[in-house]
This record gives C-alpha cells, sequence and structure tokens, in this order.
C-alpha cells in the first residue's frame, strides 16, 4: 500500500468519523420527520473529490446505526447519500449539486417516513426532508465557494 492510499484511507477515517460524531451529537435535529443534518454539510467534499464518497457513505451508516428508525434508515438513508454524493461528484455547479442532494435525500428518505410514520403524507414528509437538506447544502454551498478563494485547502483536497 502506497502512501497516498494510506493518507486516503486515513481521510476516509476521520470523515466518517467526523460525520458520525456530528449527527449522532446533534440528534434532535439529525433524525425524524423534520430534520436539519448539519453534518450533510460534508457531503460537499465529494463535489470537490469523488475519493471522499466512501468516507461520506460509511459516516451515514455509522450516524444512522444510532437513528431510532432502525434498520430502514440504516439502509434507505445511507443509500440517500450514496446516491446524492455520487451525483455530486458528477455535476459542475456547487448549487445544483445541492439541488441534487436535497432531492435524493427528500425522496428516499421521505418515502422511509411515509412507510414508518404513516401519520403525515408522502409530500409533507418528501418536503420537509427536502427543506431542510437543501438548506443545510445551500449554506453549504456557499461555504465551499469560500473555501474554493483558499488555494492551499483546494490543493489539500484534490491531491488525494
Amino acid at each position: 500500500m502506497t502512501d497516498k492510499n494510506t493518507h486516503l484511507m486515513a481521510a476516509n477515517a476521520v470523515i466518517a468519523a467526523v460525520y458520525a460524531a456530528l449527527t449522532v451529537a446533534l440528534a434532535p435535529i439529525s433524525y425524524g420527520a423534520i430534520q436539519f443534518r448539519i453534518s450533510e454539510a460534508l457531503i460537499f467534499l465529494a463535489f470537490y473529490n469523488k475519493k471522499f464518497i466512501p468516507g461520506l457513505v460509511a459516516g451515514c451508516f455509522i450516524a444512522n446505526l444510532g437513528s431510532t428508525l432502525g434498520l430502514p434508515d440504516i439502509i434507505f438513508g445511507t443509500f440517500a447519500t450514496l446516491l446524492a454524493v455520487i451525483s455530486m461528484s458528477l455535476l459542475k455547479n456547487r448549487y445544483l449539486a445541492a439541488l441534487a442532494g436535497a432531492v435524493f435525500n427528500g425522496i428516499i428518505v421521505g418515502i422511509e417516513l411515509t412507510i414508518i410514520f404513516k401519520d403525515a403524507p408522502l409530500w409533507f414528509n418528501m418536503g420537509a426532508v427536502f427543506i431542510g437538506e437543501l438548506a443545510v447544502l445551500v449554506l453549504a454551498a456557499i461555504g465551499a465557494g469560500l473555501l474554493e478563494k483558499n488555494k492551499d485547502f483546494m490543493n489539500r483536497v484534490k491531491a488525494f
């Protein structure tokens, strides 16, 4: 294994740990029908470097192990993040990337919540997740735009 592979594995482990820790630490707003998962801002790393996708997906999986929604959230929430980060890595505009992340999470997690809770209509669950996700990702897109001005940071993110 080369030093570059070791650094990439370590970076993905740190990303997974930070994502999971942020989600669990902010559990009251990270899980449930109305969520504002701050850790989702990290998925913008995939926009800049697709090699961070494993760490982001692993972080979501680990975070969802603590979800009160159980196995469905572990499977479908993680799948939504996987689709979001793959789509974000393919897009060239960070605001379109934010929209893509919100759409995948809104649809998949919205369906999941409707099946589990049964008391709120599908449109409400999809809309609530979409709005929370979009808010986090638009703020992250703005922050990413500011970070793009830091050449040292961008060189490090793209170095892997």
